[in-house]
């Protein structure tokens, strides 16, 4: 591949101040300056906004040549691989299978870095199954990550790492190399013509073996910042050697995005136009919170390719969220994106991979998550009420997430009438008027002494429930009572937890009791509910007992009321209790404090999940609220009975 020689455009910034602010750790200690933009003419501003305005119609199509944006732009996603750097992200080689089938099946993702095969044996093994274990078609997006040959091999067929690229019979294999002059003498320790060796070998020998290679050229803007010159001889040479794509990283996640721009755009004109060019991309560290905006505005630059992982995971704050930049090229920029009609499932996708990386959802994630379209303020529900487009940047269906409206002290009548709307509860205006204030004014009052219905869509719903006519809850929890049972009270010998330990092994104490000395509880619950035992036309209601025990009293509690209820409503079998949570709001009464208890639960069979809360100043008390809440709730699409007696 033919490429020529680009020369060095100088950003429209002060070279002074390029100089001292982007040196070496150990010269930018010492502080002479900051970076600073200079103003440019209005002659040159003129030419950049004609520039920006013909920007769209001289992009190129996806060809045999580059791919340019914002035209077209495809996707790279490096969940399995650089996301995997981030703190508390561990994932296991089946997890890497899962997550391979889930990405091919959203349809949206051109290629997908897998690992790396030369560091470790679980990737190894990754594509030792990926040969046998994915039909042609998601074979062909995977990705094997490497490196150049290591400076002290001579031949880059002699390397081991870049034999394992080969091995692994991945198509496309993306190598990382030095673009910062600094990090080459001084981090590498290596000379900038070794440098250069190293990447045009490495990709000559790879490309020799029927390889599609990208090049990850790390720390570019920095580097390029630092020395331009020799940044954009390390593409150049890449480039001549073969490369298919150009990725230009932002490592350190410094960048902003007017330095993403300017800096892409030259890289662009230099290498990325007609059927001789390579294909730019950008690849993106939120450091500084800009990775998205930073990918989106390289796009906008003329970058082809986006790098990024789902739900933006990843070394030190993340990656740019590919769960944020797709749906924003899509909907916003217009992008030609492969599979568009999956972009409804992206939703789904970012909480399939939070699950099978056992991580937490974030809640306030744009475009897909929970919070992303909740409102919470009257008048902008009132608004929504007549047009959605008021407070919403799209249609939550087109990334297949939903509309939600917050009740809170904050909330006006309309997110309350808004909500028996969403419920299916008919009526007239005035009816629907005069509830809505009377529920409004009752959450208000409950938030005062520590209720939070934001999180607590369950409870506000049954609350709505209890104020219509003709609602009868489907069961009534009569008495119940809870018993914790502990001994050897020496804190600095127990154990926490039923195992198989004797107590006179471990401790010297003779006074084993069986298996571990743990607490254990036993709770009794009494409830009213239907009687499924007696042949009648009209099903009749019964009190039924239960006991249980557990690991604890709300485990106890828990158990018994199933065991309560499971022979009237078999379907509360799959009801799960996913999350538990227990806060103390007035720590300064100590002992006496009130408490509020929020409970999530899960559907295993229909994967619904609600959650319910509840205050009171025993602890007790507050989590079974909670607990029948959250099984009414449960209910409510099952029982069409009213099955209690009348008081």
């Amino acid at each position: 591949m033919t490429v020529s020689k680009c020369f060095v455009l100088t950003l429209m910034l002060s070279s002074h101040h390029v100089a001292e602010s982007f040196m070496p750790p150990f010269v930018s200690s010492i502080n002479k300056g900051s970076f600073q933009s200079t103003s440019p003419s209005k002659e040159s501003s003129e030419q950049k906004t004609n520039q920006d305005d013909s920007w769209v119609s001289t992009a190129f199509n996806n060809g045999d040549g580059a791919t340019v944006g914002p035209q077209n732009v495809l996707i790279y996603d490096t969940s399995l691989r650089d996301g995997t750097q981030g703190e508390s992200v561990s994932v296991t080689c089946d997890d890497k299978i899962k997550i391979v089938n889930r990405l091919c099946s959203f349809g949206m993702v051109d290629y997908i870095e897998c690992g790396w095969p030369g560091s470790n044996p679980k990737d190894a093994e990754f594509f030792s199954r990926a040969k046998t274990e994915f039909p042609p078609e998601i074979q062909q997006k995977l990705v094997a990550f490497g490196s150049t040959k290591r400076k002290s091999v001579a031949d880059a067929k002699d390397d081991p790492q870049i034999q394992a690229l080969l091995e692994s019979e991945a198509p496309t294999v993306c190598i990382v190399a030095k673009g910062h002059k600094w990090q080459v003498t001084d981090i590498l320790r290596a000379t900038t013509e070794e440098n250069l060796e190293m990447i045009r070998d490495s990709v000559s020998y790879l490309i020799s073996q029927n390889r599609t290679v990208f090049v990850d050229l790390e720390h570019f803007f920095d580097g390029y910042k630092f020395d331009p010159e020799y940044t954009l001889k390390c593409a150049e040479v890449a480039a001549e050697a073969g490369a298919t794509g150009l990725v230009l990283c932002d490592t350190n996640g410094g960048s902003m995005p007017w330095e993403i721009d300017e800096i892409t755009r030259q890289v662009v004109e230099c290498h990325g136009h007609g059927n001789s060019g390579v294909t730019v991309g950008i690849h993106t560290h939120n450091d500084c919170g800009m990775a998205s905006a930073n990918s989106i505005v390289a796009v906008r630059a003329g970058a082809g390719m986006v790098q990024g992982t789902i739900n933006g995971i990843g070394e030190r704050t993340g990656n740019a969220d590919l769960c944020t930049v797709i749906p924003s090229l899509a909907l916003h920029v217009k992008c030609n994106m492969k599979g568009k009609e999956g972009l409804k499932d992206i939703s789904s996708l970012s909480r399939f991979v939070d699950e099978t990386l056992n991580r937490k959802p974030n809640a306030a994630a744009p475009f897909v998550g929970a919070s992303a379209f909740a409102h919470k303020g009257g008048l902008h529900v009132a608004a929504m009420e007549r047009s959605p487009n008021s407070y919403q940047h799209i249609d939550p269906s087109l990334v297949g997430n939903e509309k939600r409206v917050l009740v809170s002290e904050l909330s006006g009548r309309q997110n309350i009438m808004g909500m028996f709307k969403d419920f299916g509860i008919e009526l007239d205006d005035v009816s629907v008027s005069s509830r809505a204030t009377a529920i409004l004014n009752r959450v208000k009052n409950l938030e005062n002494v520590g209720y939070t219905f934001e999180g607590a869509d369950a409870s506000v719903q049954l609350m709505i429930l209890h104020s219509t006519e003709g609602y009868c809850p489907p069961f009534q929890v009569l008495d119940y009572s809870a018993q914790v049972f502990d001994s050897y009270m020496d804190s600095s010998s127990r154990v926490l937890k039923n195992g198989d330990q004797n107590p006179a092994e471990g401790f010297g104490d003779t006074r084993a009791r069986g298996s571990g000395f743990a607490s254990t509880a036993r709770a009794t619950v009494k409830v009213k509910t239907l009687n499924i035992n007696q042949e009648v036309d009209k099903p009749t209601v019964i009190d039924r007992l239960e006991v249980s025990d557990g690991n604890g009293p709300v485990d106890a509690l828990a158990k018994a009321l199933t065991r309560a209820l499971v022979p009237s409503y078999p379907y509360l079998a799959n009801l799960e209790l996913v999350d538990y949570k227990v806060r103390i709001l007035d720590p300064e009464n100590a002992t006496g404090a009130t408490t509020r208890v929020m409970i999530e639960f899960s559907d295993t069979k229909s994967k619904k999940t609600w959650t319910t809360v509840s205050v009171d100043k025993n602890v007790i008390s507050a989590s079974l609220n909670a607990l029948v809440d959250g099984y009414e709730f449960a209910m409510i699409e099952h029982a069409t009975e009213c099955m209690l007696l009348e008081p």
